[in-house]
């Protein structure tokens, strides 16, 4: 079959189409014929082995397609081995493209539970872009955030699939959604999906000056997201794309009686929750800002790490 290889570690040009061999069955697993695999910022960071990734291979965390042995339409939850508990993943946990071939590929073998149907209405670009932030997201805003209805909600960076996943499924639930972002294009894109603008002041777009009741921080803000909150407000945080390190104030982080949640991807449960969330709640669809062929991988990496693009980037498979 045709996959997208990297032999060594490094910039997009070391992602290259190659024959490699179809993955061998197992009992559990499934096999997935993929149409179209969406790229992540994750998928940055293994090529440049960021997770030590064995050479050569195949990476790719995000796909959609249909099941080898039945025909089924599928997405693929990259989320695998999380195990039964929901407060965290067991020990085995993995993401797939990290140390298992992934989704940059004709196939791909996931374990059963992280085959799940597609959901209705979604093209195979969207359906590709929805498992992994479409997980994480949900799991972040509800699972771990505890967002409701009538609640205020700050997402840091308008552009990202997270933050327009976020917009589309906090805004669906009823609450009021705020972004940030220093390019006013996006700001435009993001109030289309739901949000309010971001100013200077974002405190000040709240009820009665007050803060806001969550942040959800994917770029590593945590001391200017904290000061968003209002008093006993939550900041979930799941990513570090801005920064590696967040040094916060102490004394005024006890005193606020702020909460700082941790959280990344999700469970097979955290999955079924999106799904019948989707069935019972319009949701704008993951926005995806363009699609390459498969073979067009280190492409797509380029104008993925330009940062200009506002959604999902997704390879199409012919």
């Amino acid at each position: 079959m045709r996959a997208i290889v990297m032999e060594a570690y490094g910039p997009p040009s070391v992602l290259r189409p190659e024959d490699v061999p179809a993955p061998a069955e197992r009992a559990g697993w499934v096999t997935v014929r993929l149409t179209a695999s969406a790229l992540n910022w994750h998928d940055v960071l293994v090529r440049r082995g960021q997770y030590a990734s064995p050479l050569p291979h195949v990476p790719g965390a995000d796909g959609a397609g249909t099941l080898t042995d039945t025909g089924e339409p599928v997405v693929v939850l990259p989320s695998l081995s999380w195990g039964e508990g929901d407060a965290a993943p067991d020990g085995g946990w993995e993401i797939l493209g990290d140390h298992r071939p992934g989704t940059y590929a004709e196939m791909v073998t996931v374990p059963a539970e992280c085959a799940v149907p597609r959901p209705p209405g979604l093209s195979l670009a969207q359906a590709a872009a929805l498992p992994l932030v479409g997980v994480t997201t949900f799991r972040a805003l509800f699972s771990r955030g505890r967002l409701t209805a009538g609640e205020s909600l700050l997402v840091l960076g308008a552009s990202g699939g997270v933050a327009t996943m976020a917009v589309s499924l906090a805004a669906a639930a009823g609450a009021r959604v705020v972004v940030t972002s220093g390019d006013p294009r996006k700001i435009d894109a993001a109030r289309e999906l739901g949000a309010a603008d971001w100013i200077e002041a974002a405190r000040a777009l709240t009820p009665r000056l007050a803060g806001f009741d969550l942040a959800l921080d994917s770029v590593g803000r945590w001391a200017e997201s904290v000061r968003c909150l209002t008093p006993g407000g939550r900041c979930v945080v799941l990513g570090a794309s801005a920064a590696q390190h967040a040094p916060l104030p102490v004394r005024p982080f006890y005193f606020g009686q702020y909460e700082l949640i941790s959280t990344t991807m999700g469970s097979p449960r955290d999955m079924a929750g999106l799904l019948r969330f989707l069935d019972d709640h319009t949701v704008t669809p993951p926005v995806v800002d363009r699609t390459f062929p498969l073979a067009q991988a280190a492409l797509a990496h380029e104008h993925l790490e330009a940062g200009t693009g506002f959604g999902k980037i997704v390879l199409m498979h012919d």
